[in-house]
């Protein structure tokens, strides 16, 4: 017989998992899905408050394609890291030039709502290989506004991250 278990989250009624993943599309994109490695080891190593835990995931060896899974306390713990160094960075550098990569990430709540932003192109992944594509700025701008849009109030914080091209 099979012992069966599952989880009791009552104590993480704020709970996000995220799913992210980095797909190399040419040679270059390559060598800047590899050298991430080290930079997300260290960021995760760091303990960033909030993070309950951090998996590797792979995803494809062709196009290399490989990611990561986070368990987040809560969405504001989450927002606070993005916000500060080295993600910022990593964020701005991204969108100034993505060095040969797609990336992408989708993000479940506990208490409802979900996420999703694909950034560089390349071909479709997750939920934007079946529902309809619409431009990830203005009230789309970040995961609370656009997970939760009737919650979200004034504008998204992070407007400058996210250039209109």
């Amino acid at each position: 017989m099979r012992f069966r278990e599952t989880v009791d989250l009552s104590e993480f009624a704020d709970l996000v998992v995220v799913y992210l993943g980095m797909r190399a599309n040419s040679w270059r994109g390559l060598g800047t899905v590899l050298a991430f490695g080290p930079r997300i080891r260290k960021a995760v190593d760091a303990k960033p408050d909030g993070l309950l835990l951090h998996e590797n995931l792979f995803y494809g060896l062709f196009p290399l394609h490989v990611g990561m899974r986070q368990y987040w306390r809560d969405l504001v713990a989450l927002e606070k890291w993005t916000r500060e160094s080295p993600h910022v960075e990593w964020w701005k550098g991204f969108h100034r030039d993505p060095k040969g990569t797609t990336f992408w990430h989708e993000a479940y709540f506990l208490r409802g709502g979900i996420d999703s932003v694909y950034v560089a192109g390349g071909a479709p992944v997750g939920m934007q290989r079946f529902a309809p594509r619409i431009a990830a700025h203005g009230p789309m701008s970040t995961a609370r506004m656009r997970a939760r849009p009737a919650e979200a109030s004034g504008q998204p914080v992070q407007d400058e991250l996210y250039p209109q091209g």
